[in-house]
C-alpha cells in the first residue's frame, strides 16, 4: 500500500518556492506561464505527461496559442502542497527549457 503524502506546512512551501524561480502559490497550488507556439506548446505537453506518467503525479496544464501554464498541487493530499509538486515543477522548468519556451514572470 502506498503512503498517503504528506501536505508542506506554509512556511515549507515559502522556502519551496524560494528554490523555484517564477513559480507562485495561488492558494494550495503552484503556478508559473511559459510563452511557447501553440504547437510547440503541444509537443511540450507530450513531454511533461510522459515524466508525469513515470512519476505518478501530474499538474493540470492550460495551453493558449502563444502560453502555456502550468497548476500544481497534491490531489491525494486533499488538494495540498506535498514535496511530490516542487519535484514535478522542477522537472517542468527542465522540459521548458529543451522546448524553447520563454518564462514569464
Amino acid at each position: 500500500m502506498a503512503e498517503e503524502p504528506v501536505p508542506l506546512t506554509d512556511r515549507a512551501i515559502e522556502g519551496r518556492l524560494l528554490e523555484l524561480r517564477g513559480w507562485s502559490r495561488v492558494g494550495d497550488e503552484i503556478t508559473r506561464s511559459f510563452g511557447i507556439r501553440y504547437h510547440g506548446g503541444v509537443a511540450m505537453i507530450v513531454h511533461v505527461a510522459d515524466v508525469e506518467r513515470l512519476i505518478g503525479h501530474h499538474a493540470d496544464i492550460d495551453l493558449r496559442w502563444d502560453t502555456i501554464r502550468f497548476g500544481i498541487t497534491t490531489h491525494d493530499a486533499g488538494h495540498k502542497l506535498t514535496d511530490a509538486d516542487f519535484d514535478l515543477a522542477k522537472r517542468i522548468d527542465q522540459i521548458a527549457a529543451a522546448h524553447g519556451a520563454e518564462p514569464i514572470d
